[in-house]
């Protein structure tokens, strides 16, 4: 493993990070910025917050994060939600930020404000999700963690939910992330190694409504976090190497009140199918960037350009679980987004095309 980025001593801050702090809280403000990547700065409280409501609004430099013009600079961070924060322990915490322009609009690169609003709106139907985040694991060179220095690994095959040295790539490092999913207070249901080396996968859900998108932008930022400490760079990009290896998606998991109705559920769901059918374009449009690299008809994927769905089917678009057809109630499985999908355009399209377009 490289140590050409790792940003942390653990043996020169233990020292620091036992001192006692007092009843001062450190709060690290957590935003999405204007390319879809994640930043952070800290304030100091005065003492822990009871709510999300006793945290102050922030701002800081859109022009640095591509957010705002330089003569028009500050945007304004609003405090949606808190996790505790892993990597300082004690009462400190991670706050979740929306971004608001000084008009008191969202800013461009917020799409929790409408994914909300759908939420809201779609209450009655008790959406819920479950997103599977793919991701490929890259060291300090940017070569694919744990493959020979140019060259390749054996072909894919012994890899998915693989056992074993030269079989698994960076366990610690995944194990270290589940953990601080856990602790933080992300809803993170699972993990297993992919079907590329050094390519992996962590469940966040079931979430209902809003809490879907606020988990894993907060699972994410904490892969990242973590890998600034281990040296390692995941990478979010769907098809990261081109050729035999699979892409990397963000399969969505969804149901509503109806869908979850034994006796009702599968027309439910084939409803919400056709409706899906009809809007197939328009979800492409917003299920991630490069997407066209990895929906190609291969390695487990659907044609981007043709709409698809069946039982148990992982070249479909739309995949009824086995289990589900069998019960007649349940869930759906959209596999078309990208790994690098922003979870609140998922969340709130789904809501819009199958609950709120009729």
């Amino acid at each position: 493993m490289s140590t050409l980025i790792a940003t942390k001593r653990v043996d020169l801050l233990a020292p620091y990070l036992a001192l006692d702090q007092g009843s001062k809280i450190q709060a690290e403000y957590i935003w999405i910025d204007g390319e879809g990547g994640l930043r952070c700065k800290t304030m100091t409280l005065e003492k822990a917050p009871s709510s999300v409501s006793d945290l102050k609004e922030w701002n800081f430099d859109g022009s640095s994060t591509g957010q705002a013009p330089g003569d028009n600079s500050d945007v304004f961070l609003r405090p949606v939600a808190i996790f505790k924060d892993p990597f300082r322990g004690g009462a400190n915490i991670l706050v979740l930020c929306e971004c608001y322009d000084n008009d008191g609009t969202p800013n461009k690169s917020n799409y929790r404000s409408h994914c909300k609003k759908v939420m809201d709106d779609c209450k009655s139907h008790e959406p819920w999700f479950g997103l599977e985040q793919e991701y490929t694991l890259f060291d300090a060179d940017g070569q694919v963690f744990g493959w020979p220095k140019n060259g390749f690994p054996g072909p894919q095959g012994p890899y998915y939910c693989g056992v074993g040295a030269g079989r698994v790539f960076a366990r610690d490092f995944i194990e270290a992330h589940y953990r601080a999913c856990l602790y933080a207070g992300v809803n993170i249901s699972g993990i297993n190694a992919e079907v590329m080396p050094a390519q992996w996968e962590f469940q966040v859900g079931p979430c209902e409504g809003i809490d879907m998108g606020d988990h894993l932008w907060m699972a994410r930022f904490l892969l990242l976090r973590i890998g600034e400490e281990w040296g390692i760079k995941p990478s979010l990009h769907p098809k990261p190497l081109k050729g035999d290896w699979n892409g990397a998606g963000c399969h969505s998991n969804y149901s509503t009140k109806e869908m979850r109705t034994p006796g009702k559920g599968m027309a439910a769901i084939e409803d919400a199918i056709k409706k899906l059918e009809k809007k197939h374009l328009e979800h492409i449009a917003v299920y991630g960037e490069d997407n066209d690299q990895r929906l190609t008809g291969k390695h487990e994927t659907a044609s981007m350009t043709q709409f698809s769905a069946g039982v148990a089917n992982r070249g479909a678009s739309i995949r009824i679980p086995r289990h589900v057809g069998v019960q007649g109630y349940g869930y759906l499985e959209d596999r078309r987004p990208a790994s690098n999908v922003d979870p609140y355009r998922v969340s709130a399209i789904l809501c819009e095309t199958t609950l709120l377009n009729n």
